[in-house]
């Protein structure tokens, strides 16, 4: 990969001493030491909620340290914007995506910095400069596509691409790899040594801690806002920063697969589905199963899922729930016992304004408000029983807004509870949620089976696919290539299949 050091881009020292941070009177950060040395990759984990991206925003401009210095290269800093801490070297790739999606890629990625000629825009020198950037990169991108019609994963590319054009002396990364397919994410971890290499620092926060091992020099610990402690990563092991991060041990990350009745019936049947993305897909869940869709971004699991769902509609195929069909209506989906937990909580799931009572009760409002007037006791009771059936603690009436990653997305599994089931649909049901929270959300899905639910489970995180599933179905193309079953569920197997010619099983 070609050297992707920026010349005259300086090395920067960041340190922070003593800092704390609290929100409402409640400490966030307290007492943090800690030093970014240049040239080297520095991992922070934690649980959500342990401070690890007020931190990140606190060096990188956002927020301000109540107590305590922020230092680059030995000297106070106090920066009042992220644009402060970009004039000094430092950028953000942020985890919720700042792109402006009516903008072309190449907009995006030089947004504030375009060449200009007269004033205007210079359309071919933007071109030229966005080529020469993506060339370093490897990264395929549109300079001309319009970033709100593209897929997650290559939205994330452009906020790695504008971060790298900035020629930035520190890079943060939060959760850089949580939307990208494998083969994406060993690109980015190409990225991120060769920017290492060449001098420059770079901030990784990351939720899976085999990428924090195999990419950091030194990894920094975070538990409820505190230092736990740094250490070199070749001294740490995922046992080792799961206790950390804990407090103490998690035991095995899954939990045991249920048991299939061998003549349990089969809860949802699909037969040659023809959608957007779909081209022809036929597969079953019998009650009690979890079956994982697996394969690489864009392979068309998640068009799989809202086409069962009835969210887009199908141009041709059946499904069936307990053998009977059900047509591309939601409303219909609904009453027929399907749920889907979208892939995205904050675009496909969440009300982020409203309280997450409401957001809990939101898909059972006849219960809660016959007539259509909500009866606050009625939701108050629903909603209570439901968080706490899915551990949510605190005020409901708080905005959901304000919860972790992983509390919003045990208040969708909450919202999945409300009503009685036939099958669950959960696409990337634990990104950009930690550790523990994925543990507990990992006990929701197979209570669900243990309960007679059919359960689909979508997935790029090969390893969570492997864990829960009693049968996984590899998707490329639009189409399901391989089923595979017992001992034939292995990593190297899905992998092969997702790169095989999208021919189905059985033509």
């Amino acid at each position: 990969m070609p050297d992707l050091a920026t010349a005259g881009t300086p090395q920067l020292l960041v340190e922070l001493r003593g800092v704390g941070k609290s929100f409402g009177g409640t400490p966030v950060l307290r007492d943090i030491d800690l030093t970014l040395a240049p040239g080297s990759v520095h991992a922070l984990v934690g649980e959500n909620g342990a401070g690890k991206s007020t931190l990140s925003k606190i060096i990188s401009g956002v927020y301000t340290a109540d107590t305590g210095q922020l230092l680059v290269d030995g000297n106070p800093a106090h920066f009042s914007s992220p644009r402060e801490a970009l004039d000094r070297g430092i950028a953000t790739i942020a985890q919720e995506l700042a792109l402006v999606p009516e903008l072309t890629v190449a907009e995006n990625v030089f947004l504030g910095h375009e060449p200009r000629t007269a004033g205007w825009i210079d359309r071919k020198k933007l071109r030229a400069e966005f080529v020469a950037v993506a060339e370093r990169t490897g990264f395929d991108l549109d300079p001309d596509a319009v970033v709100g019609g593209m897929r997650t994963a290559d939205q994330q590319k452009v906020e790695i691409l504008r971060a790298l054009a900035r020629g930035a002396s520190l890079i943060i990364m939060d959760e850089p790899t949580a939307a990208l397919s494998n083969h994406d994410a060993e690109l980015l971890h190409g990225v991120v040594r060769q920017l290492a290499n060449s001098g420059h620092t770079v901030l990784l926060i990351s939720h899976f801690l085999a990428e924090v091992l195999e990419l950091a020099d030194t990894v920094t610990i975070l538990r409820d806002g505190r230092h736990i402690r740094t250490s070199k990563a070749a001294d740490e092991t995922e046992s080792s920063l799961i206790e950390g991060m804990l407090g103490r041990s998690l035991g095995s990350v899954f939990p045991d697969k249920p048991t299939v009745d061998p003549d349990a019936p089969e809860v949802l049947r699909v037969t040659d589905l023809v959608a957007p993305g779909v081209n022809g897909v036929s597969l079953s869940v019998r009650a009690g199963e979890i079956v994982g869709l697996a394969g690489l971004v864009g392979a068309g699991r998640s068009e799989i899922a809202h086409a069962i769902y009835g969210s887009v509609p199908r141009a041709s195929g059946v499904v069936e729930i307990d053998g009977i069909a059900c047509p591309a209506d939601i409303p219909r989906t609904l009453k027929k016992g399907i749920f889907l937990i979208g892939e995205s909580r904050k675009e496909q799931g969440l009300v982020l304004g409203r309280p997450i009572r409401d957001n809990v009760t939101l898909s059972n409002m006849a219960q809660v408000a016959p007539g259509g007037w909500v009866r606050t006791g009625d939701e108050r009771r629903a909603s209570r029983g439901l968080l706490e059936r899915v551990t949510v603690a605190g005020d409901d009436r708080r905005a959901v807004s304000a919860l972790s990653g992983g509390n919003q997305q045990k208040v969708l599994f909450g919202r999945a509870l409300q009503k009685a089931r036939r099958l669950l649909i959960a696409d990337e049901p634990t990104r950009g949620v930690d550790v523990g929270s994925r543990r507990a959300i990992y006990e929701l899905i197979a209570q669900q089976a243990e309960q007679g639910i059919g359960v689909l489970v979508i997935s790029s995180d090969v390893e969570e696919v492997l864990g829960l599933a009693h049968r996984v179905l590899v998707v490329r193309g639009g189409r399901v290539v391989a089923e595979l079953t017992g001992d034939a569920m292995t990593e190297e197997n899905i992998i092969t299949a997702a790169f095989a010619d999208p021919t189905p099983v059985g033509s």
